[in-house]
């Protein structure tokens, strides 16, 4: 239990790195988009530098006027 413990929480160190090295953590885009792109990576991992790359594309409903 404690050895899959510590592959989770290194899967998602590598994932953190592999956002980072994209630049998803820099500048002021909070957007659906970029925080559930950013959030994807993190959990995609190690599958990020064997050609995994996940984007996100959500539109939030306008309200009607």
């Amino acid at each position: 239990m404690r050895i899959l413990a510590v592959l989770v929480v290194l899967w998602l160190i590598v994932g953190a790195f592999a956002a980072y090295q994209r630049g998803y953590f820099g500048g002021s885009d909070a957007s659906c988009t970029g925080v559930g792109t950013t959030l994807l990576t993190i959990v995609v991992g190690p599958l990020n530098y064997v050609g995994v790359n996940p984007r996100i594309d959500c539109t939030v409903p306008q309200p009607s006027s």
